[in-house]
């Protein structure tokens, strides 16, 4: 009789951490001998890798864990996990909630799944969620792109926004050595990546918890000093680093931006609001002015380089003309992208019981009006490519057009062009953009420079 085989499905929501962990688990999953498989419902172990930033999203999960659970009900070998921030979050109530369940576990976590599991396996149901030192992994993830890799540079935040759940499910910083992240990107160059994305919630945190400072008083390992330290890894051709916070943007990391070729030109920088009420309210900790100033600052040095960020409107206490002035700080400063949301309640967060909450239907209206001044800032930034010749990273086909493929420029914007994959994957192309698009261009390759 032949054994079954061991399948497993991870479905991951929300941010790229949350990607990252899920690839890393993978790969102690497949080195636990267990296989992928594209269908849940074929496999005997599914991890569910939540996130909890919004409502829609955990409610999203519960959807998806209760078909689940009705399955495991007939077929009792199935093991449910249920990783991430709802998992910290929930914690035992989950099971409670879903007793179906066999394992739920934080994100801090992520590297112990094989160990975790050795414990359901042996008959346990089981919870982790104590806050741990998150021990250096060396795991292979198994990653979805062949092009692009995430790696994580800090883990937690110790920022306290008022709205923001992240610091209760992710746990304090903790910044990994360089020479880890260094060895880490080296492996990742000689597999044959090409570009990499530093990963941290906080990322200009990055080097705060490690120890020594310099002759200045400056911390001696700060994000600007890691991207000189890993630049020159060979086989990686392009750098990109997120989420950034305005409260610890420096020039000096503009500077190093400018000066290292291989870091992208592109800036993921949230700025919340427009509002310093707001911003004061949300515990943000700089002013529209000092958000502005960072955004010259970039530009000053690199023109051209693409701006990014995430805004929240109908906070608590928002009114009508402190929502205008983020209005205005978009139309003043002109996004390239911008992730927007209606302000959603979060467990154990200041802002959620407060008194003064702004309708859903007032939520609404506001996020559409904004979400209509994006596409058209978007578009009024997009024209800067027209007829011009951008470097394009190929990472794909075009699942709409399968004779183009599909890459970023170095400021992330999606490039279709017409080209054979297996020829242009992994390879930076100059490609003449010939239409536009507020988030996306189309073009033409030129000839083909290998990378």
């Amino acid at each position: 009789m032949t054994e079954k085989k061991r399948l497993y499905n991870i479905t991951t929501f929300g941010c790229q951490m949350n990607k990252a962990d899920s690839e890393r688990m993978a790969g102690i999953l497949e080195n636990m001998g267990f296989e992928f498989t594209e269908d849940p419902n074929n496999a005997n172990l599914i991890v569910y890798n939540t996130c909890t930033i919004r409502d829609n999203a955990e409610q999203k999960v519960y959807s998806y864990l209760g078909r689940q659970a009705k399955r495991k009900q007939v077929e009792p070998d199935l093991t449910l996990v249920v990783a991430g921030c709802v998992a910290q979050q929930e914690g035992e109530m989950l099971l409670r909630r879903v007793p179906e369940l066999d394992l739920v576990m934080g994100p801090q976590h992520a590297n112990r799944l094989d160990s975790l599991l050795d414990q359901v396996f042996a008959g346990n149901q089981v919870v982790a969620t104590d806050p741990i030192h998150i021990y250096e992994d060396i795991t292979k993830p198994r990653r979805e792109s062949e092009v692009s890799a995430w790696v994580n540079i800090i883990y937690g935040c110790n920022e306290r926004c008022s709205y923001c759940v992240v610091p209760n499910v992710r746990g304090v910083e903790q910044s990994r050595t360089p020479e880890s992240i260094k060895a880490e990107i080296e492996d990742i160059g000689r597999q044959g990546y090409k570009e990499v994305t530093l990963l941290g919630q906080n990322i200009d945190a990055y080097g705060r918890d490690l120890p020594g400072t310099t002759e200045t008083g400056r911390h001696l390992h700060t994000l600007t000093d890691l991207l000189y330290y890993i630049h020159d890894v060979e086989g990686i051709d392009r750098i990109r680093f997120a989420t950034s916070h305005p409260r610890y943007f420096t020039e000096r990391l503009i500077k190093a931006c400018h000066d290292l070729p291989k870091v992208c030109e592109h800036f993921h920088i949230p700025f919340q609001s427009g509002d310093n009420d707001i911003l004061k309210a949300m515990k943000r900790g700089y002013t529209h002015e000092r958000y502005r100033d960072i955004i010259n600052k970039i530009r000053y040095y690199m023109p051209h380089a693409a701006i990014s960020a995430d805004a929240i409107v109908g906070f608590p206490g928002e009114t009508e003309e402190q929502f205008e002035n983020t209005l205005k700080l978009v139309d003043d400063i002109g996004f390239d992208q911008l992730n927007t949301a209606a302000y959603s309640p979060r467990p154990n967060t200041p802002a959620a019981i407060w008194e003064n909450q702004i309708s859903e239907q007032e939520k609404s209206d506001r996020l559409q009006r904004l979400n209509h001044l994006v596409g058209i800032k978007a578009g009024e930034r997009s024209q800067r490519y027209l007829n011009k010749v951008e470097q394009v990273l190929v990472e794909d086909v075009n699942p709409k057009d399968t004779t183009q493929v599909v890459g970023r420029t170095d400021g992330n914007r999606l490039t279709f062009f017409k080209g054979d994959l297996k020829e242009l994957k992994g390879k930076i192309v100059p490609v003449k953009i010939t239409e536009v698009r507020p988030f996306s261009l189309t073009g033409e390759m030129l000839s083909l420079v290998t990378a």
